[in-house]
Protein backbone atom coordinates (compact mmCIF):
# COMPACT_ATOMS: atom_id res chain seq x y z
CA UNK A 1 0.00 0.00 0.00
CA UNK A 2 2.87 2.38 0.65
CA UNK A 3 3.81 2.46 -3.04
CA UNK A 4 0.30 3.48 -4.13
CA UNK A 5 0.60 6.99 -2.72
CA UNK A 6 2.95 9.90 -2.59
CA UNK A 7 5.98 9.03 -0.46
CA UNK A 8 5.84 9.95 3.22
CA UNK A 9 8.11 12.83 4.18
CA UNK A 10 10.25 12.12 7.25
CA UNK A 11 12.08 14.51 9.56
CA UNK A 12 14.60 13.21 12.07
CA UNK A 13 15.36 15.54 14.98
CA UNK A 14 18.50 14.19 16.63
CA UNK A 15 21.75 15.59 17.96
CA UNK A 16 23.78 12.85 16.20
CA UNK A 17 23.56 11.46 12.69
CA UNK A 18 23.21 7.81 13.75
CA UNK A 19 19.41 7.71 13.46
CA UNK A 20 19.52 9.50 10.11
CA UNK A 21 22.04 6.97 8.78
CA UNK A 22 19.80 4.12 9.95
CA UNK A 23 16.77 5.76 8.34
CA UNK A 24 18.63 6.19 5.07
CA UNK A 25 19.58 2.51 5.16
CA UNK A 26 16.15 1.06 5.99
CA UNK A 27 13.59 3.37 4.38
CA UNK A 28 12.84 2.74 0.70
CA UNK A 29 12.98 6.01 -1.25
CA UNK A 30 9.86 4.98 -3.18
CA UNK A 31 7.84 5.08 0.06
CA UNK A 32 9.72 7.60 2.21
CA UNK A 33 11.05 10.78 0.65
CA UNK A 34 12.44 13.21 1.50
CA UNK A 35 14.14 12.04 4.67
CA UNK A 36 15.82 15.00 6.37
CA UNK A 37 17.78 15.50 9.59
CA UNK A 38 18.10 18.50 11.89
CA UNK A 39 20.02 18.56 15.15
CA UNK A 40 17.78 20.62 17.45
CA UNK A 41 14.20 21.57 18.24
CA UNK A 42 14.93 25.14 17.15
CA UNK A 43 16.09 23.99 13.71
CA UNK A 44 13.08 21.71 13.42
CA UNK A 45 10.66 24.50 14.34
CA UNK A 46 12.18 26.79 11.70
CA UNK A 47 11.98 24.07 9.05
CA UNK A 48 8.42 23.09 9.98
CA UNK A 49 7.17 26.65 9.42
CA UNK A 50 7.60 26.18 5.67
CA UNK A 51 7.76 22.39 5.23
CA UNK A 52 5.29 20.06 6.92
CA UNK A 53 6.35 16.44 7.37
CA UNK A 54 4.23 13.30 7.54
CA UNK A 55 6.45 11.62 10.13
CA UNK A 56 8.70 13.30 12.68
CA UNK A 57 11.15 11.28 14.76
CA UNK A 58 12.44 13.01 17.90
CA UNK A 59 15.54 11.37 19.37
CA UNK A 60 15.75 12.64 22.95
CA UNK A 61 17.62 14.28 24.52
CA UNK A 62 18.27 17.20 22.21
CA UNK A 63 20.77 20.02 22.76
CA UNK A 64 18.17 22.76 23.27
CA UNK A 65 15.53 20.77 25.21
CA UNK A 66 14.81 17.18 26.14
CA UNK A 67 12.25 16.68 23.35
CA UNK A 68 9.09 15.60 25.15
CA UNK A 69 7.46 19.04 25.15
CA UNK A 70 8.53 19.53 21.55
CA UNK A 71 6.86 16.22 20.59
CA UNK A 72 3.68 17.19 22.45
CA UNK A 73 3.60 20.56 20.66
CA UNK A 74 4.06 18.83 17.31
CA UNK A 75 0.97 16.72 17.94
CA UNK A 76 -1.06 19.79 18.89
CA UNK A 77 0.16 22.03 16.07
CA UNK A 78 0.55 19.69 13.08
CA UNK A 79 -0.89 16.68 11.30
CA UNK A 80 2.37 14.77 11.62
CA UNK A 81 2.77 11.34 13.15
CA UNK A 82 5.36 11.67 15.91
CA UNK A 83 7.81 9.06 17.19
CA UNK A 84 9.74 9.84 20.38
CA UNK A 85 12.91 7.87 21.08
CA UNK A 86 14.07 7.82 24.72
CA UNK A 87 16.56 5.89 26.84
CA UNK A 88 15.25 2.55 28.04
CA UNK A 89 15.28 3.60 31.71
CA UNK A 90 12.97 6.56 30.90
CA UNK A 91 10.68 4.66 28.53
CA UNK A 92 7.82 3.78 30.93
CA UNK A 93 7.60 7.25 32.48
CA UNK A 94 7.73 9.14 29.20
CA UNK A 95 5.57 6.78 27.15
CA UNK A 96 2.92 7.01 29.86
CA UNK A 97 3.03 10.80 29.56
CA UNK A 98 2.88 11.07 25.74
CA UNK A 99 1.08 8.05 24.32
CA UNK A 100 -2.37 9.34 25.28
CA UNK A 101 -1.70 12.15 22.79
CA UNK A 102 -0.89 9.70 19.99
CA UNK A 103 2.89 9.89 20.20
CA UNK A 104 4.61 6.56 19.56
CA UNK A 105 7.54 5.88 21.89
CA UNK A 106 10.59 3.70 21.26
CA UNK A 107 13.09 2.65 23.94
CA UNK A 108 16.77 3.10 23.09
CA UNK A 109 18.84 1.25 22.17
CA UNK A 110 16.62 -0.22 19.49
CA UNK A 111 16.97 -2.32 16.38
CA UNK A 112 16.52 -1.29 12.77
CA UNK A 113 13.59 -3.71 12.56
CA UNK A 114 11.73 -2.07 15.46
CA UNK A 115 12.49 1.39 14.09
CA UNK A 116 11.19 0.39 10.64
CA UNK A 117 8.04 -1.24 12.07
CA UNK A 118 7.30 1.85 14.15
CA UNK A 119 7.79 4.11 11.13
CA UNK A 120 5.42 1.93 9.11
CA UNK A 121 2.84 2.23 11.92
CA UNK A 122 3.36 5.99 11.93
CA UNK A 123 2.84 6.03 8.15
CA UNK A 124 -0.38 4.03 8.48
CA UNK A 125 -1.58 6.37 11.23
CA UNK A 126 -0.75 9.38 9.08
CA UNK A 127 -2.70 7.93 6.13
CA UNK A 128 -5.71 7.22 8.31
CA UNK A 129 -5.58 10.73 9.75
CA UNK A 130 -5.45 12.27 6.27
CA UNK A 131 -8.41 10.16 5.17
CA UNK A 132 -10.43 11.28 8.20
CA UNK A 133 -9.39 14.89 7.58
CA UNK A 134 -10.56 14.64 3.96
CA UNK A 135 -13.88 13.11 5.05
CA UNK A 136 -14.29 15.91 7.58
CA UNK A 137 -13.63 18.52 4.88
CA UNK A 138 -16.24 16.85 2.66
CA UNK A 139 -18.83 16.95 5.46
CA UNK A 140 -18.07 20.61 6.17
CA UNK A 141 -18.34 21.45 2.47
CA UNK A 142 -21.67 19.61 2.20
CA UNK A 143 -23.01 21.42 5.28
CA UNK A 144 -21.96 24.76 3.77
CA UNK A 145 -23.71 23.85 0.52
CA UNK A 146 -26.91 22.99 2.41
CA UNK A 147 -26.70 26.27 4.32
CA UNK A 148 -26.30 28.29 1.09
CA UNK A 149 -29.10 26.40 -0.69
CA UNK A 150 -31.40 26.95 2.30
CA UNK A 151 -30.56 30.64 2.33
CA UNK A 152 -31.34 30.85 -1.40
CA UNK A 153 -34.68 29.09 -0.81
CA UNK A 154 -35.59 31.71 1.79
CA UNK A 155 -34.59 34.46 -0.65
CA UNK A 156 -36.95 32.96 -3.26
CA UNK A 157 -39.71 32.68 -0.65
CA UNK A 158 -39.21 36.29 0.42
CA UNK A 159 -38.81 37.97 -2.98
CA UNK A 160 -40.83 35.70 -5.32
CA UNK A 161 -43.41 34.39 -2.84
CA UNK A 162 -42.55 30.77 -3.62
CA UNK A 163 -43.33 27.95 -1.23
CA UNK A 164 -40.33 26.20 0.31
CA UNK A 165 -41.02 23.09 -1.77
CA UNK A 166 -41.31 25.10 -4.97
CA UNK A 167 -38.13 27.03 -4.19
CA UNK A 168 -36.29 23.76 -3.58
CA UNK A 169 -37.50 22.30 -6.88
CA UNK A 170 -36.63 25.53 -8.69
CA UNK A 171 -33.02 25.37 -7.47
CA UNK A 172 -32.72 21.69 -8.39
CA UNK A 173 -34.20 22.27 -11.87
CA UNK A 174 -31.93 25.25 -12.53
CA UNK A 175 -28.88 23.23 -11.49
CA UNK A 176 -29.89 20.38 -13.79
CA UNK A 177 -30.72 22.65 -16.76
CA UNK A 178 -27.56 24.73 -16.41
CA UNK A 179 -25.41 21.69 -15.56
CA UNK A 180 -23.98 23.32 -12.46
CA UNK A 181 -24.22 22.51 -8.78
CA UNK A 182 -27.13 23.54 -6.59
CA UNK A 183 -24.64 25.63 -4.64
CA UNK A 184 -23.75 27.68 -7.74
CA UNK A 185 -27.44 28.29 -8.51
CA UNK A 186 -28.04 29.24 -4.89
CA UNK A 187 -25.09 31.64 -4.84
CA UNK A 188 -26.41 33.33 -8.02
CA UNK A 189 -29.87 33.68 -6.50
CA UNK A 190 -28.43 35.26 -3.38
CA UNK A 191 -26.31 37.67 -5.45
CA UNK A 192 -29.27 38.63 -7.64
CA UNK A 193 -31.73 39.38 -4.87
CA UNK A 194 -29.61 40.41 -1.91
CA UNK A 195 -26.98 42.65 -3.48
Amino acid sequence: MLNERTPYSVLSVASSTGIYENLSAILPVSSFSPVLQVSSCGEAKRLLVSSPFDIIIVNAPLPDEFGTEFALNLIKDSNSSVILMVKNELYDEISYKVEEYGIMTIAKPTTKAILYQTIKLAAATNSRFKMLEKNNENVISKMEEIRIVNRAKWVLIKYLNMSEDRAHKYIEKQAMNMRVTKREVAENIIKTYEN
